[in-house]
Order: structure tokens, then sequence, then C-alpha cells
């Protein structure tokens, strides 16, 4: 660690000084910490820039000029001089599939996102080289787009057969909402050609519905994602190490606090986080969101996620918000939307569909809360959107308060953008690819027309609105790096965010109130806890760029660069 020239006799001096700085805590002890001529941009309203933080049990106890920390940098006091580099609170990722994103666990088969069935052949084969029989092949990188081709003569059901035989394969859309699987999958499963759709998700088949394709639409796809999982050996240890490099990745990008975008709790994932807290290794604050599954009742589901209810902001791993489904994506045309799609592969259910029924989804939000419960919603399109603010908009008539935000947004109708404001909805987007600042939504003009295409992603609409704005990166659908994502949302112009600083915020203060933490982190201020990121060069009112050289939670380093 680089330490700042301080003689003995001036250290000697504040150490005896007995003047307590005025933006210290009135009876702070002396810091075991300090940073020095930084460029610290706190995300507190009322202080918004300083120069030097002081800190001690993990917590800030000072914050201002030096001249105004000096008073609590003794002669034991760690300090570094950052030589005006930038500082900021550590950013707090709202939606990010850490567990899963560097997990094996996941599987090592992988394909092409571009080729069809037949020209996954050559992957195919050598998944299955690498595969062992009797164990389940897991893998990912098909898209629903290029694998239902209608040039292909064989069904994708057909092809993936023909490379494995004898044992089950599930391969995985890079978005989750959709899997690929071959014959024994679907017998292991227990799905024939007569089994229904399940609750949140299709199981699809020939156009004269006399054989299946090999092809699972969101909650049908996770069903037997998690037999697959269940089934891995080593599953606690493949978990845990990808769990363990999950943080890694969170920390090299200067994240602090993540709320966990889905915790699928019947695949002993609960388990995992507690044996990581247990040993010492979380690097991250973590909000851990139990799975609302669509397809079990209720009543099976509450007595265990009231054995893991834990509200207490001052641990790691906090547990006080589900993480529920309304609908599905658009690319799959089971986003629900208000008007029917132009394209879709379901013309039965032109609309859409939920995961939650908007009823149940009323029912879930007043029952959970008794349990101490708010909600993380994915709503994607239009219709979802709004069956899940009505949802919120029925809790809050009943005089509930909890936190609730909705994630992913690409569709909102216009007579809902107020309602976030009006409702204490935080509304959380995904900036983070390169495709959003390019603006171009293509991909979308076949599925619901170049009209609602254009409206997608409305982030500075409803940022207008006055309603808390959050910024996530929903890794590892996307890209993990704040940075990228700040950059995105100011680059957006007039459909995104209007400054370097607001984006800042929506990737701290904003996100700290989604989770219910703003009270703990989110802004560099005295008595919060001692989470920041240092950069290697001033990013307010300038460029961001994925340039973090140090992370620190609690006070402690997590991460740095070159150690």
């Amino acid at each position: 660690m680089i330490k700042s020239l301080i003689t003995l006799g001036l250290t000697a001096l504040l150490a005896h000084n007995s003047s307590f700085a005025e933006n210290a805590a009135p009876t702070a002890p002396l810091a075991s910490r300090a940073l020095i001529n930084g460029n610290i941009y706190t995300a507190n309203d009322a202080q918004p820039y300083a120069e030097a933080i002081a800190i001690h049990n993990g917590k800030v106890i000072a914050v201002g000029s030096f001249d105004e920390i000096k008073s609590v940098i003794g002669i034991k006091t760690n300090v570094t001089d950052l030589k005006g580099k930038q500082v900021l609170p550590g950013f707090i990722d709202n939606h990010n599939h850490i567990f899963e994103a560097a997990s094996e666990a996941g599987g090592n088969c992988e394909l092409s996102q571009e080729a069809t069935p037949s020209e996954q052949i050559p992957y195919l084969q050598t998944c299955f080289e690498n595969s062992k029989p009797g164990q389940w092949v897991v893998g990912w990188g098909h898209t629903i787009q290029a694998t239902l081709t209608l040039e292909e003569e064989d069904t994708p059901l057909e092809i993936i057969d023909s490379i494995f035989p004898d044992r089950p394969v599930i391969i995985m859309e890079q978005t989750s909402h959709s899997m690929w699987v071959n014959s024994i999958a679907l017998a292991l499963a227990g799905i024939t050609l007569s089994t229904p759709d399940p609750q949140g998700g299709k199981i699809m088949k020939t156009e004269d519905a006399d054989a299946l394709l090999g092809i699972l639409i969101d909650n049908a796809g996770d069903i037997v994602m998690e037999l697959a999982w269940n089934s891995l050996k080593n599953k606690f240890t493949k978990s845990y190490d990808g769990l363990l490099n999950g943080l890694h990745e969170v920390a090299k990008n200067g994240i602090t606090t993540v709320g966990d975008g889905r915790l699928y709790w019947k695949r002993g994932w609960y388990d995992v986080w507690k044996a990581a807290e247990a040993d010492g290794q979380l690097t991250a604050r973590v909000s851990l969101r139990p799975w609302i599954y669509p397809h079990i009742p209720q009543k099976e589901q509450l007595s265990f996620l009231e054995s893991i209810y834990n509200p207490n902001k001052n641990t790691l791993l906090i547990v006080d918000q589900v993480k529920i489904y309304s609908d599905g994506i658009i690319v799959n045309g089971t986003a629900k939307t208000l008007a029917p799609y132009q394209f879709t592969y379901f013309p039965k259910s032109p609309y859409g569909l939920n995961y939650i029924q908007p009823k149940a989804m009323k029912n879930w939000l007043t029952t959970l809360a008794t349990l101490g419960y708010g909600a993380h919603i994915h709503a994607i399109g239009d219709g979802g959107v709004r069956d899940a603010l009505d949802a919120i908009e029925s809790a809050r008539r009943s005089g509930l308060t909890h936190h609730y935000n909705i994630t992913h947004l690409e569709m909102v109708n216009s007579a809902d953008y107020s309602r976030f404001k009006s409702l204490s909805v935080d509304a959380d987007f995904q900036v983070g690819s390169d495709y959003i600042v390019q603006n171009d939504h293509s991909w979308a003009h076949e599925l619901i027309g170049e009209k609602r295409s254009h409206k997608l992603i409305p982030l500075g609409t409803i940022y207008k609105t006055g309603a808390n704005i959050t910024l996530s990166s929903d890794w590892n659908v996307n890209p993990l790096s704040p940075l990228s994502a700040i950059a995105n949302a100011v680059e957006l112009k007039d459909k995104g965010l209007p400054t370097v600083q607001a984006a800042i915020d929506a990737y701290t203060i904003n996100a700290a109130h989604a989770l219910g933490l703003e009270p703990v982190t989110g802004s560099i201020e005295v008595g919060k806890s001692a989470d920041i990121v240092v950069l290697d060069r001033a990013i307010v009112g300038g460029t961001p760029q994925n340039i973090v050289i140090w992370t620190l939670l609690r006070g402690k380093t997590v991460f740095k660069e070159g150690s």
C-alpha cells in the first residue's frame, strides 16, 4: 500500500489533537485507515465532494478535507495518499446472478449462438466426447431464433438425440429463458406429448402437435434444469467454487453490494451461501432473493421462506426480498404485452404469458409481507409491467410499505410511467450491452413492430418522472462492469440519464435505497460502512472506463490491482 509521507512529528501532533473534525463523528476514535488527497464523489447530497476519508472498525468516521479529518489520524493510522485518484462509494449491483455466472456447475458444453441445430453438430460431438455415460450434460449457448429455424429438415430433438442417445442433455440459452433437451432428459422429467404446459412455461411441439421439439420455454426449462443441477456429481463443491469465482469478479469490478438475481433454493444454493459466510469468504454484501416457484403451491414455499428470513442489515447475507417473475422475454414471445405480438412461436398465446398470474401476484405480495418480505419483480413486457404495478398498488392500498422494485422494464406503457414514483417502486434497468448504446432495436421489429421497438427501455423517460432509478448488470446475461453501464446510460442522452453523477447514483445510493440498505451503505458519509472503490482516473465530468484499481468492503481490501 502506498503510504503518505507524514513526518513523525506531524503524526504525533495529529494523534494528540483534541479538537475533532467538523465532519467527523462527535466521539470518533482514531482512524485505523485514512485515504487522503482523493477526488471523492460521496453520493451524499449534503456533502457531495471531499478529498479525505477516515475509517475505523469498518465504518466511515470522518469525511471532508484533510484539515477536517486530521484530528482522527494517529500514529498507527494506515494512511494512503491517493494522489488525486477518483473515489466513489462501492458499486451496488441491484440485479446480478453472481451464483451462476462463474460456476462450472452450469456445465462445460458450449455451443455457438449463431448456429442452426445441424450446424451445432460439431459442438455437440465435442460435448459428447467430454461427457460421461449416465451423467447429465449441462451447457449453454444456443439461441431460440437459430435453433427454431425453418431451414432444418430434422427437428432440434432429432438432432440432439442423434448425438446423445444414452445420456440426458440440457443446454441453456444465454438468457436462461429456453432450454434445448434430448429425449432422455424429457423422460427423466416425465414430459410427454400429452404433458400440459406448466405455469409460466411452454413445452414446444411441431406445428401439427404430433411430436416434441426438444425446446422448453421459460419455467418448463427451469423445472428440467433443476433436475439436472440436483443430479450433478460434487454439486456442493462445484457450486461453492463457482460462488467464490463470482465474488472475485464482483470485487474486481468495484462492486461491494449485490442484489441477488435469483436464489434457486431447491437446488441447495442457500446452503452454499451460508457456508461461504461461515468460512469468512464473502467479499461483498449480498441481499439474497429466494425464487418464488410458479408451479409449486404457496403453502409448500412459505415455511422455507420464513426459516431463512434475515432483515439484519449489519450482516453480509440479508434475506428480506424475494424474486418473482411476472412474465418471460420478448425474443421468445413470452414477455406479456398489452397488444399482440406481430410474430410469435405461440399463436395461441399472442400476448405472451405470466409466470405468476395477476391475482396470485397480489396474494403473494400480501402473504410475503406478513413474513417481512418485499419483492424484486422481473417484468419485461408492458403487460407484465402493468400486472406488477397493479399488484404493488394493491399492496400499497393495504398499507404495505415494503421495498418493491421492478427489473428489466424493456417495455412500459406511457400510462404507467408515473406510477413508479407514485407507488414508490424502484425502476431497475440494464444498459451495459453495446447494442443498447447503439440504440438499435431492429431485432424486435419483426416481433413487436418498429413503433413499439423504438420505445424500448424507457430509462430517461422514467427518470424524468422522479422515480428512484437503479442500474444493474444482470450478469452474466450482460457484461458485469458498472462503469460500462454508467457510460452507456449517459451516452443514450435524452433516452438515458443526464449526467455521469446521476448514473453513479443509480449504481450506488439509489440501489441502496431499493435494497433497504440506505442507512448502511450507498454513500460515503459518517456512520456508514466503508464500502469504497478507487479508480485510476476521474469519471465525474469525464468518460467512465473499466479502471477499478482498489475495492474496499467495510474498510478492508477485497480487490487491489497487482496484488
